[in-house]
């Protein structure tokens, strides 16, 4: 893996010195993708916690709207086969294709966030459907 990391690192830098402008403007389009979509899954991340903390304030309605809003998310990422649709556009402007390549995120963490937060979010939706139930 490091030879292989190492001679993608050198072709890069040869693209880079080879097409100066286009690399630039690959970097920043993958920059813009990169942040659009970190932003995006910290909104996605605060209505996952939002939902079993509004649920143990009694404020159930608010949870099930977050609840709602992250099922909707969850319906763009089946019908993207379990994909970001944003990680194709990134994918346009950089040949890396480790787990973090499209997001600001530790590759651990990208690797592992669909099984991560969706725990939370079931967990949530569970607590809500129980104190739901429990409320009558």
């Amino acid at each position: 893996v490091g030879s292989e990391m190492c001679i993608r690192d050198r072709c890069r830098i040869a693209s880079m010195v080879n097409h100066p402008g286009e690399a630039g403007a690959k970097r920043r389009a993958l920059l813009v993708v990169k942040t659009a979509h970190s932003v995006i899954w910290v909104f996605f991340v605060l209505c996952i916690v939002a939902v079993p903390a509004l649920t143990l304030n009694g404020r159930l309605g608010a949870a099930a709207w977050f609840a709602g809003i992250v099922m909707l998310e969850v319906l763009v990422l089946a019908l993207n086969r379990w994909t970001c649709p944003l990680t194709p556009v990134a994918a346009r402007y950089t040949d890396d294709r480790r787990d973090n390549f499209d997001i600001f995120l530790p590759e651990w963490l990208a690797r592992h966030n669909k099984t991560v937060f969706g725990a939370l979010y079931i967990g949530g939706l569970i607590l809500l459907l129980v104190t739901w139930i429990a409320r009558g």
